[in-house]
């Protein structure tokens, strides 16, 4: 199997909008302040915009789409044919290795900020009193999840290279040993004929 342009095309343009929307979701992350009622003597909190909640599930669901196009192309590595065995291989089962764990990695940073900061703090306090806290996301979830997402892109992209030169080196050295055969028993015959000619002659 041949590396495909369009297939690291796709990937890697999944994996880089997956990035910026995290970037993004850092950068909007939820803020909260502790501001009084009106009404009566109690505190709540008042929270900014939610985008960061809605850039890191986008975020979440670009990196899955990636990473279930990598892997039925490459058959997940282990349903596929058989790889030849060397160098190539093993870079191959190295890098998937590694591309699965940055793309775990990214996926729980990404799913984690997003449930974190959509949470709200509901409760009250009273004025008087400071110890009401308002729930927020810490910062660095998200940047997390970005600076994961980009080592899943780069295992990915590795480890569908490795795998494409495991293939095709499997199938080059099959098709060589193929045409090594053939054309040993063509000089055989060849030969066979005219040792049975002269013995005619």
């Amino acid at each position: 199997m041949a590396v495909s342009v369009s297939i690291l095309a796709i990937v890697t343009s999944l994996h880089l909008i997956a990035f910026v929307l995290a970037v993004g979701a850092e950068r909007r992350r939820s803020m909260a302040k502790v501001v009084p009622d009106e009404y009566d003597e109690r505190t709540y909190c008042v929270y900014g915009s939610d985008a960061s909640t809605v850039y890191g599930l986008t975020a979440f669901g670009l990196l899955m789409i990636s990473q279930t196009v990598i892997n039925g192309v490459t058959k997940c590595l282990c349903f596929g044919k058989g790889l030849m065995g060397g160098s190539s291989t093993t870079f191959a089962i190295f890098f998937f290795i590694f591309s699965w764990v940055s793309f775990l990695g990214a996926e729980a940073c990404l799913l984690a900020g997003s449930a974190k900061n959509a949470y709200h703090t509901k409760y009250r306090g009273y004025l008087n009193m400071q110890d009401l806290s308002c729930a927020t996301l810490r910062k660095g979830v998200f940047a997390a999840g970005a600076a994961l997402s980009l080592l899943s892109m780069l295992g990915s992209i590795l480890y569908f290279w490795a795998h494409s030169r495991a293939d095709t080196g499997g199938w080059e050295k099959h098709h060589n040993e193929g045409l090594g055969m053939t054309t040993s028993n063509f000089t055989e015959n060849q030969h066979h004929q005219q040792t049975s000619e002269f013995e005619k002659v």
